[in-house]
């Protein structure tokens, strides 16, 4: 038994039953509950001795598993899309790893703000001509809901890359735009710039991803009447409420000097038409309406969200800087955009569609640079807890996925805690070496010095641009061709439940939210109102009393 005083200490944890001045003997799962919190009060390393709590871990997983059989089948009035651009599972995992240890744990125990979404499904991300897919075609499938050829966006695979004439008539429609239909307002986030192969496939039509502006179209495909994608950014869907990235170069004539840097020329305007879209876009809103540009993070803060009916923030001239790298007075962070554009996008009473990218994840391992690929997955993550802290599942369907893989890995028999950045404990049984537990299949990072494999002992393998060891040479390391991971939670959340072609995605979430072509189940007569199905009870209730 427990004395009165224990039993108050307890009280916080709701262990204690009491009644009148004294306390009762604890029920058996309360004294469950108060070894529970003995046990945590131990250090990790000793209480993962006990056996008792890998059982207690895994009762308390069945039990969250057995709510799960009491389905959220609400009508989703807000949608947000996370696309960890190239963030494989491997990828997930060692981000998960490092949260872990950016707060001084080991790391392998931590959680993901992104783990704790109950449904799990894979993705195939094959495009239609490509074993292992690029960025354009995998968008076409998880935002248009069709597959698509590598390097086209927006289009079906009647189109092939950059012949422009195969385009007329092969446009598909994004669920930015299914959602816009339906009155909801729509967003677009990246830490690319805005006309990058993932938001491009939201609103463009395109035969190239690389089609920015129309300073990087060939004659041909000008002569041929296409537009390019920072045209069609502000013409094809000139109401998006919020676009917040990088990108500003392709939206201002050629060699206008930049806002932020006017003395580097390689971030002057590319634009050949002499368009200034930024005034464009402007002046395409209704009249009465508020829009508005910033460029500068504090710009981006300071706004009065109440009297903002359209925000467009570019605050790099191309992709934004790396998180590990980002200027905190210029630059907003990822987080903080979402943050901004949530609240942007919850004025409308019916809802909304965000798109989140945290595109740069892709980018850092292409070089070769997984500390920089890891932080930028740790930024996403950070994004999506924030988001879920505005929302709420009961009516938002938040899903959380990657367009592709990396031919990223980690490995070499770790201990337990080992700096996820650090060596393998062992060295090579051939070349007598030590070697990173992170390694790549190919990409820059493959050096020869004086005719063997460099040493990695002899260089800082832990700086943030340290290009961890490849296989096979290459500029640029390419991307993986296995599935990748699709988390849901919210209303229709368990519709993502197996291996899933990409495309599919899109689908459920539209039918999720009743937009988009596959809403018949929406209808009156498809989903009764309460009162209705409480006809035939109070029939028999009236019969009764007759």
């Amino acid at each position: 038994m427990l004395g009165w005083k224990c039993c108050c200490e307890l009280r916080w944890k709701g262990l204690c039953q009491e009644h009148g001045s004294s306390a009762k003997p604890l029920p058996a799962r309360a004294l469950f509950l108060l070894l529970a919190a003995l046990i945590n009060t131990l250090h990790p390393a000793e209480r993962e001795k006990d056996p008792e709590y890998w059982r207690r871990q895994a009762q308390e997983t069945l039990q969250d598993a057995l709510r799960l059989q009491h389905l959220n089948q609400n009508v989703a009035k807000n949608l947000i899309l996370f696309l960890g651009d190239g963030m494989g599972v491997s990828t997930v995992t060692a981000a998960r790893i490092l949260k872990g240890q950016l707060q001084h744990r080991k790391g392998e125990e931590s959680l993901l703000e992104m783990d704790k979404f109950p449904y799990v499904a894979l993705a195939k991300t094959y495009n239609t001509n490509a074993q292992v897919p690029d960025s354009a075609g995998t968008a076409t499938a998880y935002l248009c809901g069709v597959k698509a050829n590598e390097g086209t966006v927006g289009v079906s695979a009647g189109v092939t890359r950059d012949r422009c004439n195969t385009t007329k008539g092969q446009e598909v429609t994004s669920i930015l735009r299914w959602a816009k239909d339906e009155g909801k307002a729509v967003g677009i986030v990246t830490t690319t710039r805005v006309t990058h192969a993932t938001p491009s496939a939201a609103y463009a039509h395109s035969a190239n991803r690389d089609w920015y502006s129309d300073g990087e179209m060939p004659l041909d495909a000008l002569e041929g009447g296409c537009k390019d994608i920072a045209r069609q950014l502000v013409e094809n869907i000139p109401d998006i409420e919020v676009i917040l990235g990088g990108g500003r170069k392709y939206m201002f004539p050629k060699n206008t000097s930049d806002v932020e840097y006017p003395q580097e020329e390689r971030h002057r305007g590319t634009r050949l038409d002499g368009k200034d879209l930024v005034q464009a876009w402007h002046d395409a809103k209704p009249a009465g309406k508020v829009a508005k540009y910033v460029w500068h993070r504090r710009e981006l803060l300071s706004l009065n969200l109440s009297r903002v009916d359209f925000l467009l923030g570019l605050f790099e001239p191309g992709d934004m800087v790396y998180e590990l790298d980002r200027n905190n007075e210029t630059d907003p962070s990822l987080s903080e955009m979402v943050a901004v554009a949530i609240r942007m996008l919850q004025k409308n009473p019916r809802g909304f569609f965000l798109l989140v990218e945290g595109g740069r994840i892709d980018h850092g391992h292409h070089e070769g640079k997984a500390k920089q690929a890891l932080h930028e997955a740790v930024e996403l993550d950070r994004a999506v807890g924030l988001a879920g802290r505005l929302t709420s599942p009961r009516d938002t369907l938040s899903v959380v996925t990657a367009d592709h893989s990396h031919v990223f890995t980690f490995g070499g028999y770790t201990p337990r805690g080992n700096p996820i950045f650090g060596l393998a404990p062992m060295q090579s049984d051939v070349d007598r070496k030590p070697f990173t537990s992170i390694l790549y299949g190919n990409g820059p990072g493959y050096k020869i010095v004086g005719g063997e494999r460099e040493n990695v002992s002899a260089v800082d393998f832990a700086h943030a641009n340290y290009q961890a060891q490849a296989a096979v040479p290459l500029r640029q390391e390419t991307h993986g061709g296995e599935d990748v991971a699709v988390l849901a939670r919210g209303p229709m959340a368990h519709l993502l439940h197996g291996v899933h072609e990409q495309n599919y995605i899109p689908h459920a979430m539209a039918y999720a939210a009743c937009i988009g072509p596959n809403r018949a189940h929406c209808s009156s007569a498809a989903r009764p109102s309460a009162t209705a199905a409480l006809l035939p009870i109070l029939l028999l209730l009236f019969l009764l009393l007759c």
